[in-house]
């Protein structure tokens, strides 16, 4: 009855049984962590494109990490492939550790704390490709989210700052220096949001700039390219 009647308040089913599915892997998630959307597939469709291209001891970088969703699937579909995840939530590295564990993949993955709107630490080394689905939705427009997301999933996983950007402007402009010669971004972003980070992207150094449709034909994804100066 409990249950019951938290799901009749609004709360999402995914908190409620503790468990989601994403990429066709299996996820535990918690209030700590937003619940993978479909949108997201995207963005590792087109990273699994990208690096099966590659050769072996190929590093990656998933930035604000949350469950864990991002990486764990691109480490199941390419397996030469080592993963570094990374969040400034203690409880969201908790969750992604327990979900590389939970997908067998401990070998391929390593979980860290850290900020993505600070510069890399030292210890991060230099990637071929950085993902991210960092939060965007501007502070302002949080009170108008459905109640099912603004009463219920972590804030710190959404607020993207007055205009939404702020980690992708910090993402841009500190980890790019993290990248390898010709290593990719690849963001998620918010409806409309695209063209600012292209741009934004542009002017960071990037090349071959460009943006990836979701099913609904809107910009979902971003990415661009660094080459050594």
């Amino acid at each position: 009855m409990q249950m019951l009647q938290r799901r009749a308040e609004g709360e999402p089913a995914a908190y409620l049984t503790g468990e989601w599915e994403f990429y066709g892997i299996p996820l535990k998630i918690t209030k700590d962590v937003l619940i993978p959307r479909n949108d997201t597939e995207v963005l590792v469709d087109k990273a699994v494109e990208l690096l099966r291209l590659k050769n072996e001891n190929v590093r990656v970088l998933d930035l604000c990490c949350g469950s864990g969703c991002i990486g764990i699937a691109i480490a199941a579909n390419c397996s030469h492939c080592k993963i570094t995840m990374a969040d400034k939530s203690p409880e969201a590295v908790r969750i992604s550790k327990y979900n590389v564990n939970l997908n067998n993949l401990a070998k391929n993955i390593n979980c860290l704390e850290i900020d993505a709107l600070q510069p890399p630490p030292r210890l991060v080394g230099r990637y071929d490709l950085i993902v991210s689905n960092p939060p965007y939705i501007p502070t302002g427009d949080i009170p108008t989210l459905d109640s099912s997301v603004k009463d219920f999933e972590p804030i710190m996983a959404l607020d993207g700052g007055r205009d939404g950007l702020d980690f992708y402007r910090s993402i841009i402009a500190y980890w790019r220096s993290a990248l390898k010669d010709r290593g990719v971004m690849m963001f998620e972003c918010g409806i409309g949001q695209a063209e600012y980070i292209k741009e934004m992207m542009v002017k960071g150094g990037f090349k071959s700039v460009c943006s990836i449709k979701d099913t609904q034909n809107i910009d979902r994804v971003v990415l661009g390219i660094r080459l050594e100066d």
